[in-house]
């Protein structure tokens, strides 16, 4: 599954761009703000690339303009890890975007694309989302 904005594209990450996503997840002005330790190599993020982003609505978010992926974002549907908090038909999303590109409304752009996805072609009925103490930035966000 694809999906496209004006400025961009959201589609799966390869494992062939693990050093793309290093270059941004070594970053801790990123990684501490979406939550995980900063990467210390090329074969963590490749590691995380097969663990975690190699899943089911799980997108790279990639410049239409250079193709390059900039960040992630994903659906993650109720499990036994959130079930506390999320009901059926629910899910939360989750996201996250390199340094270079924040404050360009690009984070914005990509959550407008899959809230519609999430609705229309999913059938969720409440999608959540939350930021980490700290990440200021996402706080004020707005879609």
């Amino acid at each position: 599954m694809e999906l496209q904005t004006n400025r961009l594209i959201l589609r799966a990450w390869q494992e062939s761009e693990a050093e793309i996503f290093y270059k941004y997840a070594k970053n801790p002005n990123v990684a501490l703000k979406a939550g995980w330790q900063p990467h210390t190599n090329v074969e963590r993020s490749c590691e995380v690339i097969k663990a975690f982003l190699l899943v089911s609505e799980v997108y790279a978010i990639v410049l239409r303009e250079t193709g390059e992926p900039i960040g992630t974002i994903g659906i993650v549907p109720r499990s036994e890890m959130n079930s506390d908090i999320i009901g059926e038909n629910e899910c939360e999303m989750g996201c996250w975007i390199g340094e270079p590109f924040w404050g360009q409304g690009l984070i914005p752009e990509a959550l407008k694309a899959l809230l519609r996805h999430a609705f229309e072609t999913l059938n969720y009925t409440v999608v959540w989302c939350g930021y980490y103490d700290g990440n200021e930035r996402s706080r004020t966000s707005r879609t």
